[in-house]
């Protein structure tokens, strides 16, 4: 009897697990692993292959002989293994599978955890065990984390382009190949640069683009061969633990792009793995790639395991499903009503898709209920990110691709034409607590002509890169999770190649591309720093419009709660290239209120148009149909947000009469006596001529920063008519609209004000 340590025999109960679509963690049997049988070392094989007359494996450590390692099929099941003797860590191999028809196929392992770097296809033999994490206080933390009450801030990420070595060689170091951007960074490179860059940037998780080995460069990692072994491109799987590692301790998450929707057709992968249709149910007729067959519980055995296997080897804090609406529904990509079909019920949705999806989320939710799901559904499917038991689909977040779509159009519409396209910036709030939503500025935006974001952006150089820092600022602000792919963070004005590194030499060489990327890091920090933007990120009790519907001057406002009320903000857009002087907005309460972030700052490449210094003092003026109201100063193609800085203090109105009336008697002959020379005094102030605000100098753009508008003093008692003192703008825009002593407010704002009272519309302003 052979003593094989550890025993990897496939036993009857695993593949009656296999059969029904449950064997969670096939991958510790199945594939290659390394043991010990009766005191020799080597590795021991499975693979499921029905239905064929014979499998060998054949490699570097038999010569690649057909016929000198075959493997023996178990009684039932499909399932051939064996034990090869002398076989070692780092070496090639294949499965040769002679089909009925006599056909020969060599096959790379479909649970490899290791293969060989593109343009080859073997397979490598690894062994995963023994690597020492050093991740423990970051996986404690994740356990106690609220999933839904924390930042979540994702730079996407292709590994093969974010940076290239300055080589000129091809990414995999052929020196023969027709590409010379430069050679990868390994793992263990990125695992420094990447991480101290991200964690400079201030972002909470990176997202890998599909880790998993694919041969083409050019699909971006979404046309699988391999989907248990990272790629080798960049390394070996010890290295990418490390690179998981390396971001666990720096505070970073790490989520993995996962394309169960379908699999690469490419000869030695799992297409017609025993000659025929076995993984496959049919080819994708958009993707050029074959859709699993999910009502086989050898497929879903096969994915479901490959999700548990991610999360638990590789500690991924998430994982993002490609490809979902494909997956929904059975008549994605067919446009001819002849070739259509539908379930047993009647209708379009795929079944059996529905259930693996659900039982996807459920698995990982059962045995690592701290690691996000996340899908990419561009469609109104309902409940995605409810639990499976109330009818949904059982992920965590979704993507928004109608926020991303209508506010990409909106960007890119030109300034005159925005007020009539003022619903593309609203309507996502009729949605936006519908699901856990995911605002993506994602890889596919920046691809195939559609240009670069900043391109997209109308105007000039400073107006694209206001337009920039004003699409950054209002994704970060609106409610919901965030995500961003490299390049967007510096403004890159050449669409992404996958072939070469982004262009980070920008900002090193040119002022407005630094400016965006510290405005970016800033803005991500404010983020992290702010509750308000995330407690309440994917429920009502975040969100509060202040006017949504000024869309003559293409300005929003609303409020971002958190938990605490001290921590609420007030934020403002203007989407348009007017600065608003003297802009009155409604407060949710009364208080002072300081401004905290302000995207046209001009260490942010901005013109300068702040608040700083400011503490606003709420008004008793009723505005956007709430009691309390301030103006300030709203910069051009920018964004501001007001904290609150505390309470009022107590009026001493009441003690100031009471005072008066104890005073009474003494100061009635007072009164008379100075009563001619009262009236004498007002009769000259009838005759003087009207004291106008003296006009405030223009600030030059070179000089520092001054305070846009003064604080208003606070008095023990204040007067009813009390003027606060007002902003300093331009002279031409002093001299458009002259500030009323009586109110602080701009002339034409007054006039243009409705007797309700509701919402602001035109007030002074200028061109940037």
């Amino acid at each position: 009897m052979n003593v094989r340590t550890p025993d990897l025999t496939i036993s009857k109960d695993d593949l009656y697990m296999l059969a029904e679509g449950h064997w969670y963690r096939s991958y510790e049997k199945m594939g290659a692993h390394p043991c010990t049988e009766d005191g020799r070392r080597g590795f021991h094989f499975a693979v499921w292959v029905p239905d064929v007359l014979g499998v060998s494996v054949i490699g570097e450590f038999n010569g690649w002989e057909p016929d000198a390692n075959p493997l023996e099929e178990t009684a039932s099941g499909g399932v051939w293994q064996g034990f090869v003797p002398g076989a070692e860590e780092g070496q090639l191999y294949k499965y040769l599978v002679r089909t009925k028809r006599g056909d020969l196929l060599y096959k790379a392992d479909p649970y490899a955890f290791h293969a060989e770097c593109p343009p080859g296809t073997a397979s490598r033999l690894a062994d995963i065990s023994g690597y020492e994490w050093s991740d423990d206080a970051y996986m404690a933390g994740r356990a106690k984390r609220d999933m839904l009450g924390s930042p979540l801030n994702i730079f996407e990420v292709h590994l093969g382009s974010w940076k290239r070595h300055d080589d000129g060689l091809a990414g995999n170091g052929d020196p023969d190949s027709d590409e010379h951007s430069g050679s990868y960074l390994s793992y263990d490179e990125l695992s420094d640069e990447l991480v101290e860059y991200v964690s400079k940037m201030g972002y909470s998780h990176i997202e890998v683009l599909p880790v998993m080995e694919h041969p083409f460069d050019g699909s971006w990692g979404y046309q699988v061969t391999g989907y248990y072994a990272p790629t080798s491109r960049y390394g070996n799987p010890r290295q990418f633990k490390h690179f998981v590692d390396a971001c666990h301790q720096a505070g970073i998450g790490v989520i993995l792009d996962w394309v169960p929707g379908g699999f690469c057709r490419d000869e030695h992968g799992l297409v017609h793995f025993n000659g025929d249709k076995l993984y496959e149910k049919e080819e994708h007729p958009n993707w050029g790639t074959f859709k699993f067959d999910l009502a086989r519980g050898e497929v879903k055995t096969f994915l479901v395991s490959n999700l548990l296997y991610w999360v638990g080897e590789y500690h991924a804090d998430g994982v993002r499903m490609d490809g979902v609406t494909s997956m929904l529904y059975l008549n994605f990509g067919i446009d001819d009503p002849r070739q259509k079909k539908f379930n047993e019920k009647g209708t379009e949705e795929d079944l059996a898709s529905i259930q693996f999806i659900q039982d996807c989320n459920d698995t990982v939710g059962k045995y690592h209920p701290d690691v996000m799901m996340i899908a990419e559904e561009s469609t109104a499917w309902p409940l995605v990110t409810y639990p499976s038991a109330d009818g949904g689909l059982g992920f965590h977040f979704k993507w928004d691709m109608g926020w991303m779509n209508d506010t990409l159009h909106y960007c890119q519409t030109d300034f005159p034409f925005r007020p009539g396209n003022h619903r593309l910036l609203t309507f996502s709030t009729m949605y936006q607590f519908n699901e856990n939503f995911v605002l993506p500025l994602s890889h596919d935006e920046v691809v195939h002509g559609k240009c670069s974001l900043i391109t997209r952006q109308p105007g000039d150089y400073w107006r694209q890169f206001a337009g920039m820092r004003a699409l950054a600022f209002y994704q970060m602000t609106h409610a919901g999770g965030k995500l961003n792919f490299m390049g967007n963070e510096i403004a890159q004005f050449i669409e992404w190649r996958y072939y070469e590194g982004v262009q980070y030499f920008l900002a090193d060489q040119y002022e407005s591309h630094a400016h965006q990327q510290y405005y970016v890091s800033a803005l991500n920090r404010f983020y992290n720093e702010q509750p308000a933007l995330w407690e309440h990120a994917y429920d009502a009790q975040g969100f509060e419009w202040i006017d949504a519907d000024n869309s003559d001057q293409s300005v929003i406002s609303f409020v971002r709660h958190g938990k605490d009320p001290k921590d609420d903000l007030v934020v403002l857009i203007n989407f348009d290239v007017n600065t608003r002087e003297q802009f009155r907005v409604g407060l949710p309460k009364p208080g002072y209120w300081v401004e905290a972030f302000n995207s046209d700052a001009q260490a942010f490449g901005g013109s300068g148009v702040t608040n700083e210094g400011v503490r606003f003092e709420s008004e008793d003026e009723p505005w956007n149909m709430r009691d309390q109201s301030i103006e300030l100063r709203l910069p051009p193609l920018a964004g501001l947000v007001l904290r609150y800085d505390g309470p009022l203090p107590a009026k001493a109105k009441k003690a100031a009469v009471k005072s008066e009336a104890s005073a009474k008697p003494a100061m009635k002959a007072a009164e008379k006596a100075e009563a001619p020379k009262a009236a004498a005094a007002a009769a000259a102030k009838r005759e003087a001529p009207a004291r106008k605000a003296p006009a405030a100098k223009s600030k030059p753009a070179a000089t520092k920063k001054e305070p846009a508008t003064k604080a208003k003093p606070t008095a023990k008692t204040k007067p009813a008519a009390k003027a606060k003192p007002a902003a300093k703008p331009s002279a031409a825009s002093a001299k458009a609209a002259p500030v009323s002593p009586a109110k602080g407010r701009s002339t034409a704002a007054k006039k243009a004000e409705p007797a309700a009272k509701k919402a602001p519309r035109r007030a002074a302003s200028k061109k940037a």
